[in-house]
């Protein structure tokens, strides 16, 4: 093959983010999208076509899609708890011969907990499909051009590093079934933490090497209610996002934080730190990562961009997105994120995956490092709960569930 048909699974916020980046993608075309959505996935098609990323057009479902012989491979975008019917109407479609795919790339978390993730494993695996999995920030060109140095001019000389920390703050989803635990699979630990426990373990292993010469040994975790359960902002969260979401009887975590022991293949004791958060109160979405050795360091912050705009009170308008993901004020000074997909890593990552598909690669990471990635965020919570640092993996893995997504929680 020299070019790629992909289909979308999904029309929302994510799935744009997708399409922005294509536009740096070389032999692919987004030529299909489903969601359950009738209005979104016409608006998600004919938002394609006006990017000029391909000839895309909505489908009546997964199946159809699927069958279609002009989609080679599919970009799974749509929310967690649809996760496995998607993937069970794809294998089904392809078992029954009505259809033929190259690879599934899956969105981040992989699954809501370690029995879901094994299932998409298992049924993706069946039809024999090439898989990615989707974690935009390691594909970040900060992190990675920071990676590399590092390694190369800071660890070639004085040794590897030891410490490797990441975060992700915002103050709040965009959509309902976001903050619901028992559809999402919990709160913001399971929704971003999956970013930054993942970006320190790539930042701790050395290029050329995989992520399991740095083995995770102990997890601690803890999770927390710092804002969204405060009597006046569970108002404001059930205004904003509907009476199905009330924080006063099923809350979800919004701060979490993340430590991991690793011992890597030669030997040495390095550690991750990772916070994760819905209530940081900023320009808008903040990313971070620092990385450090003996006699070196890292750091980034994707807020300090090199471009910063001022409006006084003089100048008003709509509320919107234009300036940074997650935008939280129109006046003042402000940092600007120009390109954001890119910047979050989202045009590397898809051009990557689309030479995976086409066999030009050997995938960066697959099903089992997201099934990996969810292993660790259910050992994270089971420390939380137990209030203890847990050997990894811990006991009664494979069928824990959160509190938060079982809706038992009380913070």
């Amino acid at each position: 093959m020299t070019r790629l048909g992909v289909g979308f699974i999904g029309s929302g916020f994510n799935a744009r983010f997708h399409m922005q980046g294509w536009v740096g993608v070389r032999d692919a075309d987004i030529l299909g999208v489903w969601s359950p959505d009738d209005q979104g996935v016409k608006s998600a098609a004919a938002y394609c076509r006006s990017l000029k990323v391909g000839e895309c057009k909505p489908y009546g479902s997964i199946a159809q899609m699927v069958a279609d012989p002009s989609i080679d491979a599919l970009w799974l975008c749509g929310p967690n708890h649809a996760r496995i019917e998607n993937v069970e109407e794809i294998v089904d479609t392809i078992k029954r011969g009505k259809g033929e795919l190259k690879g599934i790339a899956c969105e981040k978390p992989l699954a809501r907990n370690v029995a879901e993730a094994k299932r998409v494993k298992q049924l993706v695996d069946s039809v024999g499909l090439k898989t990615g999995y989707l974690e935009n920030q390691l594909f970040a060109p900060h992190v990675e051009a920071g990676k590399k140095l590092i390694w190369a001019r800071g660890a070639a000389t004085t040794g590897r590093p030891y410490l490797a920390r990441a975060a992700e703050e915002h103050s709040g989803p965009h959509m309902p079934w976001f903050w619901m635990g028992q559809l999402q699979g919990g709160g913001v630990l399971n929704d971003m933490m999956c970013h930054s426990a993942l970006v320190v373990r790539h930042l701790l292993t050395r290029p050329g090497e995989p992520l399991s010469s740095v083995k995770p040994v102990h997890v601690t975790g803890r999770i927390a209610s710092l804002k969204w359960t405060r009597p006046a902002y569970v108002k404001k969260l059930q205004k904003m996002m509907g009476a199905q979401v009330d924080y006063s009887k099923a809350p979800s975590e919004d701060f979490a934080s993340l430590t991991i022991e690793f011992e890597t293949a030669d030997g040495h004791t390095v550690i991750g730190e990772a916070s994760t958060s819905w209530s940081f109160v900023g320009a808008g979405l903040r990313l971070s990562a620092e990385l450090l050795g003996p006699e070196y360091s890292m750091k980034w912050n994707s807020l300090d961009s090199g471009l910063q705009l001022f409006f006084s009170r003089e100048v008003t308008g709509r509320a919107g997105e234009d300036l940074v993901e997650k935008q939280n004020a129109e006046q003042g000074v402000m940092p600007v994120v120009p390109q954001e997909h890119a910047a979050y890593g989202y045009t590397d990552e898809d051009r990557h995956f689309v030479n995976v598909f086409l066999g030009r690669e050997q995938p960066l990471l697959t099903f089992d490092d997201g099934l990996e990635v969810v292993k660790m965020l259910m050992t994270a919570y089971q420390s939380a709960e137990s209030g203890k640092t847990l050997v990894f993996p811990p006991k009664g893995l494979d069928t824990f569930k959160p509190k938060v997504a079982r809706g038992t929680w009380k913070p």
